[in-house]
């Protein structure tokens, strides 16, 4: 648990099942065993910020530690810049096989923060030399439409949805913010009047 990056608070008995669809749920259960890691299948999670995509790959992931498969979590983010720094000192390919030692990558946030056009080029090759090797599972607020805003290139764009769309599990969590709703829930309980006190 503690090599696989993953977050300690997000845990599968904690994750609100009841707030994503039924489908959605019975998916997951499914994936649970791990079968899909032996496949090299992806697990690609689409919805909008604070719907429980992050949540729901580290609940996953897990569950996939305690059945002995080794998985490793980051940030889109950090690992683009981990990629990146691998490029400039001339072990990109040493670092892309490190991770290749991990049956179950989750890249978390693609697209959450726009990336230039070189470290976009890291993760392309990233995801090129893992393709059909070792499972991507991945969360984005954008749909697929919108992936060239990411990879900048539409040829880049169509090739990196090729590889990852291949045996791959698709989930869409259509749901509202659920950091939203507590926020909210939180307001209309300090709104709400007290209730009278009963009389001596």
């Amino acid at each position: 648990m503690h090599n696989s990056r993953l977050h300690a608070a997000k845990k599968w008995d904690q994750f609100v099942w009841s707030r994503v669809p039924l489908a959605v749920t019975r998916q997951c259960q499914s994936l649970r065993d791990g079968s899909f890691l032996t496949r090299r299948e992806n697990i690609l999670v689409f919805g909008k910020p604070g719907c429980g995509k992050t949540h729901l790959l580290s609940a996953l992931g897990e569950q996939l530690v305690q059945r002995g498969r080794s998985v490793l979590f980051s940030t889109c983010s950090l690992l683009v810049q981990k990629l990146l720094a691998a490029k400039r000192d001339l072990r990109l390919e040493r670092f892309i096989k490190k991770l290749a030692g991990f049956e179950a990558l989750i890249i978390d946030d693609l697209g959450y923060v726009q990336q230039s056009r070189e470290e976009m080029e890291v993760l392309f090759t990233l995801l090129a030399e893992r393709y059909e090797r070792g499972s991507v599972l991945l969360t984005s607020n954008l749909p697929f439409s919108q992936w060239t805003q990411i990879f900048k290139d539409p040829m880049t764009t169509a090739a990196a949805i090729d590889r990852l769309v291949h045996r791959s599990v698709i989930l869409e969590l259509n749901v509202s913010s659920y950091r939203l709703e507590t926020v909210q829930a939180g307001k209309k309980a300090a709104l709400e009047p007290a209730a009278p006190e009963g009389k001596n």
